[in-house]
């Protein structure tokens, strides 16, 4: 099994930014933990503060790999383009947030992306992540 993780605009700064919210581990370093924990899941990382990158990290993993977790951040609210990426490809894609978009301010629980994915994880912080892996591979063993 093979799975594409996407992080958006700003989320290379976890860690560093907003603790408060986003905690105080890189993500590199929960990519490590999440590695050591699926060892039978390729696990690939891409982040990009670039909308037309996501996308294309999109397309290029979109047809040949099991699954995408994605964290589109910001865009996640503004993007049509994503959403459409998203739409375009056959792997199941899990939209991913560190913290409860719910609890935040109103524009952030607008996802334009929501609707062309499988599912939405949101609020359990890097978890998230971890919980959506467990959601693609209950999906492959469908």
């Amino acid at each position: 099994m093979k799975i594409q993780i996407i992080n958006g605009p700003n989320l290379n700064l976890i860690g560093k930014r907003e603790q408060d919210i986003y905690g105080n581990i890189s993500f590199e370093s929960y990519l490590g933990l999440l590695k050591d924990l699926f060892k039978g899941i390729k696990i690939e990382y891409y982040q990009s503060n670039i909308e037309g990158e996501i996308i294309s990290k999109i397309h290029e993993t979109g047809f040949d790999f099991d699954g995408i977790v994605i964290n589109a951040g910001g865009y996640t609210h503004t993007s049509v383009a994503i959403a459409d990426a998203i739409a375009a490809v056959k792997a199941p894609v899990v939209e991913v947030h560190i913290s409860n978009v719910f609890a935040r301010e109103d524009f952030r629980k607008n996802s334009l992306i929501a609707s062309k994915c499988k599912g939405s994880i949101s609020g359990f912080g890097l978890d998230s992540y971890r919980l959506a892996i467990e959601s693609l591979r209950v999906i492959k063993k469908k």
